[in-house]
């Protein structure tokens, strides 16, 4: 049985699961049409936005071929489309010179900033739903995400806030930064904390 035969399209997972898929194709749609106008391919967008909100840490060629879940080969290409472009820099850290980060131009920044809103047919339309459905379908996307989360098939890049290893004003007096990270065991100062990142696990996840 598949979700994509209509004959075999009769039970309640299959179609939320057909539904799912044909939101993947708007979202996909969305993406190209915004792409087209700005002259970008989905996968530049979906790299300028990473680099804006991404922690400072995972803004590598790496940690964009991890977040598209493409090859590093197909991320270089990425970056070096978007160098061209002059959206973005590689730049090496003074400690580290084998690390190579990718930083916003400011005109990258401004590009990035005019993609944001590529979604907001999606939000419009479940902002259109009762409260008490938004509610009911926050929970269940949750737990889907969750599970393909457990699978390995997504990767999930939230915030500090909401994360089990975020430790909140336990270093009041230090220079650093008052929060903490239990994952890499240190300080976090108060901006670095609304980065989203790829190590986030829920606090209320076993």
């Amino acid at each position: 049985m598949t979700s994509f035969d209509p004959k075999h399209r009769t039970t309640v997972g299959g179609q939320i699961t057909i539904a799912l898929y044909r939101i993947a194709q708007a979202i996909d749609y969305l993406l190209r049409e915004r792409g087209k106008t700005m002259h970008l391919s989905p996968a530049q967008i979906q790299t300028l936005i990473f680099l804006k909100y991404a922690r400072p840490g995972v803004r590598t060629v790496g940690g964009v071929a991890q977040r598209l879940g493409v090859t590093y080969a197909t991320a270089s290409g990425v970056a070096d489309a978007l160098e061209n472009k002059r959206f973005i820099e590689r730049v090496t850290l003074p400690g580290d010179q084998r690390v190579v980060t990718l930083l916003l131009t400011e005109a990258g920044a401004a590009q990035a900033g005019q993609l944001e809103d590529v979604l907001d047919e999606i939000e419009a339309a479940v902002d259109g739903l009762p409260d008490a459905e938004q509610s009911v379908l926050l929970r269940a996307t949750q737990a889907i995400v969750a599970r393909l989360q457990q699978s390995g098939y997504v990767r999930v890049y939230e915030m500090c806030w909401g994360c089990q290893f975020f430790r909140r004003d336990v270093h009041p007096d230090d220079p650093r930064g008052p929060h903490h990270c239990a994952f890499v065991d240190a300080p976090l100062a108060e901006p670095a904390t609304y980065f989203e990142c790829p190590d986030f696990v829920p606090s209320d996840q076993e």
